[in-house]
C-alpha cells in the first residue's frame, strides 16, 4: 500500500458491542508513532458500548439501527464523505453483503478469535475446547464475500491448557487480539 504523504490514514471501526478492540486501537494510535489514525467508528447498535470510547475521543460516530441492506448505504455514504481508507471490523457482529465489500473501493479488516482457516464463524472457542485443541489464537485478514476466508495479515498464538475454558480462553484470546490488531494496521499503513 501507498503511503500517503504528509497523511495519516483514516481509519474507519465498525462495532456492535464492548468496542475492547476499538479503545485498544484508539489508545494504541495516541501513545505510538503510527500513520494512521481512528476517524469514524460506526455501530449498529445504539447500546454498543464501543460508542462511549468515540465520545470520550471525540472521534466522530454514527449509529445506524437497520437492516443490512440500509446500513450498508448509510455507512457508505459517510464513509466516502469522511475519506476513509481502510476499514476495521472489530466485533462487528453482521456480515457484510458482497455487494458492499465490492463498492466500498478499500481494504477491509477483520480480527477473528481463531488460528484460521481453522474455526470460522461464531463460537470458536467452544469448538476449540471440543476439540481439544493445543493451540488457540487469533487472526486479523483482510474481509472477502467469503466468511473468514481473506488473506491473513498477522496470527498471534497461545496454548490451551486442560483447565481452560471457553470463557478463560476469551479472555487470553481477546488479550492475543490487542496486540496483532494494531500491529496488522502498523503493517499495512507502513
Amino acid at each position: 500500500m501507498v503511503q500517503l504523504i504528509g497523511h495519516k490514514f483514516k481509519i474507519a471501526v465498525f462495532i456492535s458491542g464492548r468496542g475492547t478492540n476499538l479503545k485498544n486501537l484508539i489508545n494504541f494510535s495516541k501513545k505510538n508513532k503510527t500513520n494512521w489514525k481512528i476517524s469514524l467508528v460506526i455501530s449498529n447498535k445504539k447500546d454498543a458500548k464501543g460508542i462511549k470510547y468515540a465520545q470520550h475521543f471525540k472521534i466522530p460516530h454514527k449509529i445506524f439501527e437497520n437492516k443490512i441492506k440500509i446500513f450498508e448505504r448509510k455507512a457508505l455514504i459517510v464513509l466516502k464523505k469522511k475519506k476513509i481508507n481502510i476499514l476495521c471490523l472489530a466485533g462487528f457482529m453482521r456480515i457484510l453483503s458482497k455487494t458492499f465489500i465490492k463498492k466500498i473501493k478499500i481494504k477491509i479488516l477483520n480480527i477473528h478469535p481463531s488460528l484460521l482457516p481453522k474455526y470460522k464463524g461464531m463460537n470458536t472457542h467452544e469448538r476449540v475446547i471440543q476439540k481439544k485443541e493445543t493451540f488457540t489464537g487469533c487472526t486479523v485478514h483482510y474481509v472477502t464475500p467469503k466468511l473468514d476466508s481473506g488473506k491473513i495479515i498477522i496470527q498471534k498464538k497461545l496454548k490451551v491448557y486442560k483447565k481452560d475454558n471457553p470463557k478463560t480462553l476469551s479472555k487470553k484470546v481477546l488479550l492475543l487480539e490487542h496486540r496483532a490488531y494494531p500491529e496488522a494496521l502498523q503493517k499495512i499503513c507502513s
